[in-house]
Formats: C-alpha cells, sequence, structure tokens
C-alpha cells in the first residue's frame, strides 16, 4: 500500500491504496514562505499613502473571522504602528471582526483572530448583519444589490481592509474589498450578491466577467475603501506574498501570483476523488468544508464517487443549512425546492452539496456522528481504508485533493 497523507483538522490524515492504483494529486504548487517576513510585510505597507487621506481623525479595519486563515499576527502590529505614527491614537483606531452571514463572534473568542496585546489595546468588536441600527444604506448596484454597511466602518475617516486572496467557489478570488463589502454588510445585501452564483460566470477562479465580484467591487466603491492588505499563502499557510494599497492594485497584481499558486492543470476526469478542505480552519464545519467538495467536484466523471475528509468539529455550522439538509425529503427534492424557493443564505449551501452529490455516490468522513451525517442525506464514513478498498478496481483513476479548498483545477483542452 502507498499513503498519501492529507490535513484533517489540525492533524494529518493516512490515505492507504494498493501501489497499483492509478493516482494524481492535485493540490497548490509549492512555494516557499518569504525568507524575510518582517522586510516583505514593512516593504508592502510602504504602498499605504496615508498623505492621500487628509484630516483623517479615525480609523476602522475589517479584518477576517475565525473561518479564514489570515495571519492577523504578523499583519496587524506593523499596520497599526504605523497608524499610531502618523499620529492615529489607538482608542481612535476599531478592528472589526467582518463575518459577513456568519454568527457574530463572541468578546471572549477575539483571541482566536487578533493576538491579545492588540485587543487590550485597541477597540475590537464584531459585526452583527442582523443589527439594523448598526447599518447604513448606502445605494444599489447596477445588478439591484441592495448596500447596507456597518454603522461603524462606514462612519470612520479612513477604512482600510485586511485579508487573503484565495480562490473562491463563486467569486472567482477572495480578498481586495470582499472583506468589508461582504464582511461588514447587512443579510438583505449578502443575499442579493450571493443571488447570482448560479451565473455562469459566477465560477472558481473567475474575476473579470464574474457579476457576483464585480457587485463586490461596486459595493466597495460605493462604501469607499481606502486601503487593503492582503496575503497569499501556500498550502502550509505560509504567507509568499504581501500586496497592499489601493484595493483595485491589490487584486490585479494579488491575483496572476495567486493563481500561479492555486490553479492547477489536470488531464481528465476521474473516477474517485478523496478531498480534503485544506484542515482547520476550512474544515471547521460542513457550512465552510462544503466547498472542497464543490471543487471536488469539477473533476470528478459523472457518476465518480467523492470522499470528503473534513473533521466539521462544530458540526453543519448554519442552522437553515441544517434544517434544509434534515427536514427535505431528499437531495433531489433540495434542488427542486431551491428552485422553487429562490436563494436564501444558507438554504444555498444545502442546495450546493445537493447539486455536487446528488447523482454521485458521496461519503463523509469526519467526527460527526453518523446519524447525523445520515440524517442529512449523506454518507458517513467510519473506516476510511475499508471504504477505499470496497470501491478501488485497478482501471479506476483517482484523484487526490488535499487542500482542495484552495485549488483552481483546470481540465486540458
Amino acid at each position: 500500500m502507498t499513503a498519501y497523507t492529507i490535513p484533517y483538522g489540525k492533524k494529518t490524515l493516512n490515505i492507504n491504496l494498493p501501489q497499483t492504483a492509478n493516482v494524481d494529486v492535485i493540490a497548490p504548487k509549492q512555494a516557499p514562505p518569504v525568507s524575510d517576513l518582517k522586510e516583505c510585510v514593512a516593504s508592502a505597507l510602504e504602498s499605504i499613502n496615508l498623505e492621500t487621506i487628509s484630516n483623517a481623525k479615525s480609523v476602522a479595519i475589517a479584518i477576517n473571522d475565525k473561518t479564514r486563515p489570515v495571519p492577523h499576527q504578523h499583519l496587524l502590529p506593523p499596520l497599526l504602528k504605523i497608524l499610531e505614527l502618523r499620529g492615529f491614537q489607538p482608542q481612535a483606531i476599531t478592528l472589526i471582526i467582518a463575518t459577513g452571514a456568519h454568527p457574530p463572534m463572541k468578546a471572549d473568542e477575539f483571541s482566536n483572530v487578533v493576538p491579545r496585546e492588540i485587543s487590550s489595546r485597541y477597540r475590537v468588536i464584531s459585526h452583527d448583519c442582523d443589527e439594523a441600527a448598526n447599518l447604513v444604506h448606502l445605494g444599489t448596484t447596477a445588478i439591484d444589490t441592495p448596500v447596507w454597511v456597518n454603522r461603524i466602518y462606514i462612519e470612520s475617516d479612513l477604512r482600510i481592509v485586511v485579508g487573503n486572496i484565495e480562490p473562491h467557489q463563486f467569486q472567482g478570488f477572495s480578498g481586495g474589498v470582499k472583506s468589508a463589502a461582504i464582511g461588514l454588510a447587512g443579510r438583505e445585501t449578502i443575499k442579493a450578491n450571493h443571488a447570482w452564483m448560479s451565473d455562469p460566470q459566477a465560477r472558481l477562479g473567475e474575476y473579470k466577467h464574474n457579476p457576483v465580484r464585480q457587485d463586490v467591487e461596486e459595493i466597495g466603491t460605493l462604501i469607499g475603501i481606502h486601503f487593503a492588505v492582503n496575503v497569499i499563502l501556500n498550502a502550509e499557510k505560509e504567507i509568499v506574498h504581501v500586496v497592499a494599497g489601493d484595493p483595485n492594485n491589490v487584486m490585479s497584481e494579488g491575483i496572476p501570483l495567486a493563481r500561479q499558486i492555486y490553479q492547477v492543470e489536470v488531464n481528465n476526469l476521474y473516477d474517485l476523488v478523496i478531498a480534503s478542505p485544506g484542515g482547520h480552519p476550512k474544515d471547521i464545519n460542513l457550512y465552510q468544508a462544503q466547498k472542497a467538495l464543490a471543487h471536488a467536484a469539477l473533476v470528478t466523471r459523472p457518476g465518480g464517487t467523492i470522499i470528503l475528509a473534513a473533521l466539521c468539529p462544530q458540526g453543519i455550522g448554519e442552522e437553515r443549512c441544517e434544517s434544509w439538509l434534515s427536514d427535505t425529503p431528499s437531495l433531489e427534492a433540495i434542488l427542486e425546492r431551491f428552485r422553487r424557493e429562490g436563494f436564501h443564505l444558507g438554504s444555498h449551501k444545502a442546495y450546493q452539496i445537493a447539486r455536487d452529490v446528488a447523482k454521485r455516490p458521496f461519503y463523509l468522513y469526519s467526527d460527526m456522528p453518523p446519524a447525523q451525517v445520515e440524517g442529512l442525506h449523506l454518507n458517513p464514513v467510519k473506516n476510511l481504508d475499508s471504504l477505499i478498498v470496497k470501491i478501488f478496481t485497478p482501471e479506476k483513476q483517482i484523484a487526490i485533493m488535499p487542500y482542495a479548498n484552495a485549488t483552481i483545477p483546470r481540465i486540458k483542452e
């Protein structure tokens, strides 16, 4: 047997396959971390020209929540130091955790996102997309998205976003203004934007012609985001590149760098795909791990099998998604219900799961109780090795995607 290692939570998992198996590993390209991290961050931050923002007295910084592996410990201290050197007092600086439609983070969770020395010196708060009193209406985008955004962020004189640029299943890429345009938006805004996810151009790796992502850019313009600080990480979540400055320039510079790492050409579709989201926090719950399933489905032949290995210590992770999966009688019924009722946040994840597994064998290896998985119309895996032995045949073409969330597979023409 040959063992292949994939991330699983904060640990790893061995996938044992016969030596005769026809196996391809589809993963981001190996990219070494920057040799001098402090110098790299400092050099990138030089692109933030605070002289262009006159008379600013307050600063708001949108930072990603616990579901995103942004290395705030390396980015925030030098950024905050620059702001203080330019005259901004600590009490004038607010860090807002950009949760989007995720539940607001509690104060005792903030240390999972920012170092304690920062949360003790600066004001840190969590966004709540349903807190109407703290949302400001800025207008409507070209595709009729009503723009409601966090009041504290909007009313700050200087608005910054900190995040990472990585593949996104229907936004094309994360990064740039998205941490604020979606992360600090009201539920109505997020729902209207995400409702375009079924557009043919709303797909993994597409940016320029993607209506969902370009809507995000328009929201960012309405907000008036001054600067972005973004990183590009390798598979080990180490910093490979840092880009900063005008958000549009950050995306123009960062996307080609991200594509060099994350985009992988493959020769054909596969009979069996074994995928991991990439470990913690990408497999913190099924709601997040679904992205790996979507990426794996892109290279799985019709009727081919997908095995998703995702720890999911928080279970499903979203109430509406869970109720749709558990209360609707079948995966096919979920697809029909979505067509009938239209887009709603949470149910869209149930739809995406059903879309990718309703017509093919699918197995979930996780720490979720088997009965709970079965209640979602999914097949739990108790013994991974036994399952692989059961479905393996020598002629099957097999793919292993150890970092499926961050992989853009492209079938060669």
